[in-house]
């Protein structure tokens, strides 16, 4: 028999989910479970909520092929990424080859800054649809342009083809600047998951113009070791250990490759370069920790870096706009990130040179 998120049309399960959201406090309670703490920290209700219903459903995000691991991610994703957001105009464009969408808040004046943006799913899954609201809401609530980068995906197209694809396009976003309505001196790069990685590894690696800005969900910095959240939190909350296992797999199954700054940008001996960096983590993510290192490499090598753990959230919690309360809350918090850290470019920009 399939299953029940196989078999009831997506709309309609976004729609029961969201109802679930609005049940009474004991009722929600009731369908959860006792509170779960793990580590000194305790899952915040709506996440555990959210957890429990798709376990109820059946809704999982395979690792049997490439094709039903993307497949499963878009279901996901429809069931809690949330109405469309408005008031931004998209449009399709090539950078340097390079898929991509452009989003223009509307009435936004030209000579804005620009977010690059690279999006999640283990270099194997995740697209422009997958992200699509979430890019909509950086644009709308940060008041900047923003371009998403669809770049190639593995088994397909291995380690290094998104590297070079990410890094392409952030070259190609420089050059056209003007066209794009946007400010060159402002460009900031961003990303989560597996996009993290590709945005901190495009920054670190970018020849000429540099980003001013970096905003990482949850990045994927680190393929050489394996960190104590990974084991607390490998099984049960959303990104398992198998997943991460079968994802590198095909990105990069040559373990030689693992050490490569451009996968690993965590190892890499100088990250003194880097812009000013915000950096989410959830704190029931297998990848809290790295995450969390690769803040502390940064701090330590004199580049401002903000590191905010959500304790109570899991990983992916950045598409979760349509349902609950807390994972909004989170993702507004990086955009008031960026907000910030854009102006202080912008100001540091206008100071004159006195040398």
């Amino acid at each position: 028999m399939p299953k029940l998120a196989e078999s009831v049309p997506s709309g309609v399960l976004a729609g029961a989910l969201r109802l679930a959201f609005g049940l009474p406090a004991p009722l929600r309670r009731l369908i959860t479970g006792r509170p779960i703490t793990v580590d000194g920290q305790r899952l915040h209700p709506e996440a555990q909520l959210l957890l429990r219903l798709q376990q109820l459903s059946g809704e999982d995000w395979r690792t049997t092929t490439p094709a039903e691991n993307r497949l499963a991610l878009s279901r996901s994703n429809q069931l809690v990424c949330g109405p469309i957001i408005d008031g931004v105009a998209v449009r399709a464009l090539s950078a340097a080859g390079v898929g991509a969408r452009f989003y223009e808040p509307t009435n936004l004046p030209p000579g804005s800054p620009l977010l690059v943006f690279y999006h999640g799913g283990g270099w194997v899954s995740g697209d422009l649809d997958s992200h699509d609201n979430l890019c909509r809401f950086l644009a709308v609530e940060s008041g900047v342009r923003v371009l998403a980068v669809d770049y190639r995906l593995a088994p397909e197209h291995p380690f290094p083809a998104a590297v070079d694809d990410a890094r392409n396009a952030f070259t190609w976003a420089t050059e056209h600047a003007e066209e794009l309505n946007v400010d060159p001196r402002r460009i900031a790069l961003g990303g989560d998951s597996a996009g993290g990685n590709l945005a901190a590894v495009t920054a670190l690696h970018a020849d000429r113009a540099k980003p001013v800005f970096l905003l990482l969900f949850y990045p994927a910095v680190d393929a050489t070791v394996r960190r104590r959240s990974r084991e607390l939190f490998g099984q049960g909350f959303f990104l398992t250990d198998e997943k991460m296992d079968w994802f590198m797999d095909h990105y990069a199954p040559s373990r030689d490759t693992h050490t490569d700054p451009r996968l690993s940008v965590l190892l890499a001996e100088d990250l003194s370069g880097l812009p000013p960096t915000y950096v989410a983590t959830a704190g029931f993510d297998p990848l809290r920790d790295e995450g969390e290192a690769f803040a502390e490499k940064l701090a330590e090598q004199g580049v401002p870096v903000v590191l905010r753990r959500h304790p109570g959230l899991f990983h992916g919690f950045a598409n979760i706009l349509g349902v609950g309360g807390v994972f909004r809350e989170a993702v507004a918090e990086a955009v008031g990130s960026l907000r910030t850290g854009l102006a202080l470019a912008n100001a540091q920009q206008d100071v004159p040179d006195t040398a």
